[in-house]
């Protein structure tokens, strides 16, 4: 860990939480991380389930995670999460890349999509961009899909795109996925009622009554994969 420091003032250095399944990942991140300017790794996950109740705990400036999380998806983590933690910045980490992968991550609230196989420069240069207010694209996904990002960016940032609020759009992904409502609210360790309530709200909103306009539109809107 680095601290900056003004004028003979030490400044608190920004806090970012780790998580991914694999401890070669992160501790080749934290290295990366700690050993930047005014930046500090103060916490690492495993899985959605421990990154939740670790930011819940240290309220960190950014995230940088695995968009595919044991436990819970690194999507869905991230929706829950900003239902509390609305200023929280947050870039994924993938393997590999898709427009679909890069839809549903956007619209989760992301600010930044990087590769695993991207340079230690890039993901200094990802925190760099998101910290300022921007969104940072891994420059090899750029390359390879130039219009489809521009497309998923207007989309993003259109707020008469969706109705739906963040916590709506996780619970959208579920019910596309299968999951009944007591699954839901297991999952998301909410009440029943809370679930029902907000899966009644979702089909208000969309004036939608079955559950395949409900899928049909979560794969047009780029929240699940299509089969």
């Amino acid at each position: 860990m680095r601290s900056s420091s003004t004028g003979g003032v030490t400044m608190k250095p920004y806090g970012i939480i780790l998580a991914d399944s694999y401890t070669m990942v992160r501790e080749g991140i934290r290295n990366i991380i700690n050993t930047t300017e005014g930046l500090a790794v103060i916490g690492e996950a495993t899985d959605g389930l421990a990154l939740i109740e670790l930011t819940k705990k240290n309220m960190p400036d950014m995230i940088i995670l695995d968009i595919i999380l044991p436990g819970m998806r690194g999507i869905e983590a991230v929706c829950d999460i900003k239902a509390y933690h609305h200023g929280l910045q947050v870039i994924f980490l993938s393997e590999y890349v898709s427009r679909e992968l890069l839809s549903l991550a956007l619209h989760s609230g992301a600010n930044g999509y990087l590769l695993k196989k991207d340079s230690s420069k890039d993901l200094i240069e990802a925190i760099g961009t998101v910290r300022k207010g921007r969104t940072y694209v891994s420059k090899s996904v750029v390359a390879e899909y130039p219009t489809e990002i521009i497309d998923i960016y207007k989309g993003h940032h259109s707020g008469s795109q969706d109705p739906l609020s963040h916590r709506e759009r996780q619970i959208l992904m579920l019910i596309a996925e299968g999951k009944t409502d007591r699954q839901i609210a297991q999952t998301l360790f909410i009440s029943l009622r809370t679930a029902q309530r907000h899966h009644f709200n979702i089909r208000t909103k969309l004036d939608m009554k079955h559950i395949a306009q409900l899928v049909k539109y979560a794969i047009s809107m780029g929240y699940i994969l299509p089969p």
